[in-house]
């Protein structure tokens, strides 16, 4: 009698895993990515495929069949509006202003940055040099090419270098006047506003083009975020009056849209003033209704970072005898704004772009006069829409990116999705 032992077959052997930390080659990376089956690389030939005919298209326009001097010859009314044109060395002293400050800030903060990272208390995110400012550098470059003056190319370079050698007397600042670098820093961005407005200088109601937009969108982001702080903090409040008030004011202000908020601005803040008073301006005006409808929808990307902080450490905060004001600001608000940075910056982006809509009050933004170009005599009924919104489309995206991008900075430097 004989018996038959069945063989098996062995084991295909497993693929070997890649060491932790492990960069791939750019060979590898594609293979596992783009070519990783037969369907993946079906999508990624058609997909190339498609994205190389857009590259063309857009590339011919911009390169060959675009007609830019509406731009060219419109630089200045883009980037200041009616801003007056023998006062523009007030904006090249304020932007001289606020390299050195920033630039000083930048520089202490990056030492105490790397102290702390060396110390463990801090993650590593990388360098980042040009590559932070890469979206404003490749702005500043497209207006320096449209501008074509060698004065703007040499007042550039020079605000430039006043940047560079602040920052490297802010990498010596002693230890002891660390604590002073943002006082330092917002004492320089109030000069350089000073140096603009005040003084015989020429008022915001005279601003236009870029420098209106940009000076919206920081006073109501610097004004907003408090406001939304302090609404989602009385949301969550246990006096009644104070959680009723907060509660009414959000959900009224959400449900309404921002255009009909910035129609009551313009119409109905001088029914609230008591008799004799001067309304305020138009601008002044815009930014109240930008932060009357943006801190509302700040309360509640807040409100729900509040909710992820867990209820026991708020109970040992009260246990270890921490006062309610002491425990809010040292464990509840630190890690409720730390889970909903990607939100808040989202909520920035967006105000950013909407402060297009300020031509209702008859303010000439960005938009604005890209559209108002068109209607020179020289250009009129020529078919240049396209042109002037493609170049206001592109400062938009350049601003929106870059506060993307420190926003995903801000994150991996405090740990943000990991455990």
């Amino acid at each position: 009698m004989s018996t038959q032992i069945d063989t098996l077959e062995p084991l295909p052997a497993p693929e070997p895993e890649r060491p932790p930390g492990r960069k791939l080659s750019p060979r590898e990376w594609m293979r596992e990515n783009l070519f990783g089956s037969v369907f993946d690389t079906v999508l990624t030939v058609v997909f190339g495929l498609f994205l190389l005919w857009l590259a063309y298209r857009i590339g011919r326009f911009v390169f060959f069949d675009a007609r830019w001097e509406i731009v060219e010859r419109n630089i200045t009314n883009l980037m200041v509006g009616s801003y007056p044109r023998d006062e523009l060395w007030r904006l090249w002293a304020a932007l001289f202003v606020l390299a050195a400050s920033l630039g000083f800030g930048t520089g202490a903060l990056g030492v105490q940055r790397r102290r702390e990272v060396a110390e463990g208390r801090a993650n590593p995110v990388g360098k980042g040099g040009l590559r932070r400012l890469g979206p404003l550098i490749l702005l500043v470059g497209v207006l320096l090419w449209f501008g074509g003056s060698l004065e703007a190319l040499l007042l550039v370079l020079a605000i430039s270098a006043v940047g560079a050698a602040f920052n490297f007397l802010g990498m010596r600042t002693p230890r002891r006047l660390e604590r002073y670098v943002p006082l330092i820093v917002l004492a320089g961005i109030v000069v350089a506003f000073l140096v603009v407005g005040s003084f015989g200088g020429v008022g915001w109601n005279r601003w236009g083009g870029l420098l209106l937009t940009v000076f919206l969108a920081v006073s109501a982001i610097l004004l907003s975020f408090p406001i939304g702080v302090l609404l989602a903090l009385g949301r969550r409040s246990s006096l009644p009056a104070v959680r009723a008030v907060c509660v009414a004011y959000i959900e009224l202000f959400r449900g309404v849209p921002l255009i009909t908020i910035l129609f009551m601005a313009f119409f109905m803040i001088g029914f609230f003033l008591p008799e004799g008073v001067d309304p305020p301006s138009l601008v002044t005006r815009a930014i109240i209704g930008f932060v009357l409808f943006t801190s509302a929808y700040i309360a509640e990307i807040v409100r729900g970072g509040l909710q992820s902080v867990p209820t026991g450490q708020i109970e040992a905060a009260q246990a270890l005898g921490l006062s309610p004001f002491r425990t809010t600001r040292r464990i509840v608000l630190p890690q409720a704004l730390r889970a909903v940075i990607p939100g808040l910056v989202g909520q920035f982006i967006s105000l950013y772009k909407d402060t297009s809509l300020v031509f209702i009050l008859a303010l000439t933004e960005l938009l604005a006069i890209a559209q108002n170009i068109t209607k020179q005599p020289d250009f009129l009924a020529q078919g240049l829409y396209v042109e002037t919104l493609v170049f206001a489309s592109f400062i938009y995206w350049t601003g929106s990116y870059w506060m993307s991008r420190e926003s995903q900075r801000l994150e991996r430097r405090l740990g943000l999705g990991e455990r």
